[in-house]
């Protein structure tokens, strides 16, 4: 059997199931063959889908928050004789299913159920996630059940590693389930198409929330949300975490018009307490430097005595070395792989397939892979250097033995002398259930300044109506017009520096009161330069044969002559 038990969807043992009657047939049986029943906050996020309202889920690692969020869409898209019971053509009914279907969704399975209910086929549910790899891993875990239970539900990826003829076809035939970025989202919502696209849409499910909710991106996200609640005013907001230290915020963040009482809180149980240690080193700890290489001997002896070995590491530059030291110490031949975001796409799927197949012993990443993508069979978590929060920590903690019910076990490995005190101050943090706090504040004028030129490249719009909707953003909602007003008038003439130059009046007002956009070049122009976390300009590293290996920093390419050596995705370059 897989190990997708393990990733994501998690539920309790089945212990005596008790009949649990918002769930339909087909999802039950599918539960029952795996001696599962829903947990309880599975059950009250599904509670309050049928109730129209928003939910903010706080649940611990492991304990399935996105199989939670994801229910009530499963239970929606369900063809109606397969909700009966009836799972292939000519089938029965029954409490259970006739048919054991294969590891994966034969097209004849496909052919011969239903369409999903009328007014489904469209886009339903949009997930929304901070990161591409998070993305692409949940769609990988979600396909698994869709494919067991042979429903006739798409789901596929939009995000930067998405080729351009895929996005233009979703964006004319959508997926039922669409999964993204808050940066993808924006640029969707740029588009004249966006509002035919969102109109069938019915839920937003926004998975690891504390990770930008009060930052920069949050801002684009919480104004993207707001478009959205326009063009499908019956939207259901569903927001995920497992690290919030006052859900309150978080409520009030995901509530149009910040009314936290739209907003139902749902807590699911404690899960076992991880079983966090701080490596005693065997020779000297130095005084400085934060790579902690003095450890490597005890970290191949910690990859011999574990299934799969996460070892993250704050930087990029770190991951490199560690994964190089290792591999020089490496004499029992253990396959190691490393895993950040200035590769290629190829190298991490490469990569991210063969952790999910199992193929690696350890694997060295950075933030990249902190953020809920999920290996059941991962059994130990090495955190390089101090992990700068509790938060953090715990996030990356989480990695490890991926269940409710077995402690996630978890090495720190301090840099120098001073960063293990910064180390125990977390392992404190943690042993007392401590967690590092958020501060919202108000939202960022260029954030919104951009988001109003983009809804400009989706057509014209009316400033009072856009103002009313900006205002119900939590981060906005203090915005006044003669504030909104300024910020129109930045775009539309380039403010009091560049009204001169023609190339920077982006807006005009038509007759009828309406900003449009004043040349259609604006569009394409925006909508290539368009994001909100800005990247140092980079080079592509290649091999002379072409193969792209990922890119590096031009400031760090400034700095090399001819016969230079570095080391780049585990490869002397």
């Amino acid at each position: 059997m897989r190990n997708w038990r393990h990733r994501g969807w998690n539920a309790g043992k089945l212990s005596g199931i008790k009949p649990v009657v918002n769930l339909p047939p087909i999802i039950l049986d599918w539960f029952a063959e795996r001696g599962w029943q829903p947990r309880r906050h599975q059950l009250e996020m599904l509670d309050a889908a049928r109730d129209g309202r928003h939910a903010l889920l706080v649940a611990a690692t492991g304990a399935g928050k996105t199989l939670a969020g994801f229910l009530p869409t499963l239970a929606d898209l369900i063809p109606p004789r397969v909700g009966e019971g009836d799972r292939t053509k000519g089938g029965g009914g029954g409490s259970r299913a006739s048919v054991k279907l294969p590891d994966t969704p034969p097209p004849s399975v496909a052919a011969q159920l239903p369409p999903p209910r009328a007014g489904e086929d469209g886009l339903h549910t949009l997930y929304i996630s901070p990161l591409k790899a998070l993305a692409t891993d949940v769609r990988r875990n979600l396909l698994i059940p869709i494919a067991e239970m042979g429903l006739p539900i798409r789901v596929e990826a939009r995000t930067g590693d998405t080729s351009s003829d895929r996005k233009a076809r979703q964006r004319v035939k959508p997926p039922h389930i669409l999964l993204t970025t808050p940066e993808s989202l924006s640029l969707l919502l740029n588009h004249e198409d966006s509002v035919h696209m969102f109109a069938t849409l019915k839920r937003v499910i926004v998975d690891e929330v504390h990770a930008f909710a009060n930052g920069k991106r949050g801002d684009l996200l919480s104004l993207s949300l707001a478009r959205l609640q326009t063009l499908a005013p019956a939207l259901q907001r569903v927001a995920l975490s497992a690290t919030v230290a006052d859900p309150d915020d978080y409520r009030a963040w995901l509530a149009p018009s910040g009314d936290i009482d739209q907003v139902r809180l749902v807590e699911g149980e404690a899960a076992a307490e991880p079983d966090l240690t701080i490596l005693l080193p065997q020779g000297r700890v130095p005084w400085a430097g934060h790579s902690g290489q003095h450890a490597i001997p005890q970290l191949i002896e910690e990859i011999g005595r574990n299934k799969i070995t996460l070892i993250f590491c704050n930087t990029r530059f770190l991951a490199e070395f560690i994964f190089q030291k290792l591999w020089d110490a490496n004499e029992p031949k253990y396959a190691i792989g490393i895993h950040h975001g200035s590769l290629s796409v190829e190298a991490r799927r490469k990569v991210e397939g063969a952790m999910a197949e199992g193929k690696l012993r350890a694997l060295v990443c950075t933030s990249s892979l902190d953020l809920g993508v999920d290996w059941g069979n991962v059994d130990c978590v090495i955190q390089m250097g101090a992990p700068k929060g509790s938060s953090r920590l715990l996030q990356r903690i989480g990695r490890s033995n991926h269940r409710m019910d077995a402690p996630s076990k978890a090495i720190l490995v301090p840099g120098n002398r001073f960063e293990y005190l910064e180390t125990q101050a977390a392992f404190d943090a943690v042993a007392e259930g401590v967690r590092d706090g958020e501060t919202f504040r108000p939202g960022s004028y260029d954030v919104l300044a951009q988001h109003v030129m983009g809804l400009a490249c989706a057509g014209p719009f009316d400033e009072g109506e856009l103002l009313a909707e900006v205002q119900s953003a939590l981060p906005y909602s203090a915005l006044d017009a003669a504030t909104f007003a300024r910020v129109i008038a930045f775009i539309a003439t380039g403010g009091y520096a560049l009204k001169a130059y023609d190339r920077f009046k982006k807006l005009v007002k038509d007759p009828d009161g309406r900003w449009r956009l004043s040349h259609p070049q604006f569009a394409a122009q925006h909508r290539f330069n368009a994001g909100i976390i800005v990247d140092a300009p980079m080079l592509e590293v290649r091999f002379r044969n072409g193969r792209k290996l990922g890119k590096v920093e031009e400031s760090f390419a400034a700095t090399l002559s001819p016969g230079n050596c570095f080391t780049f995705a585990g490869i002397g370059a």
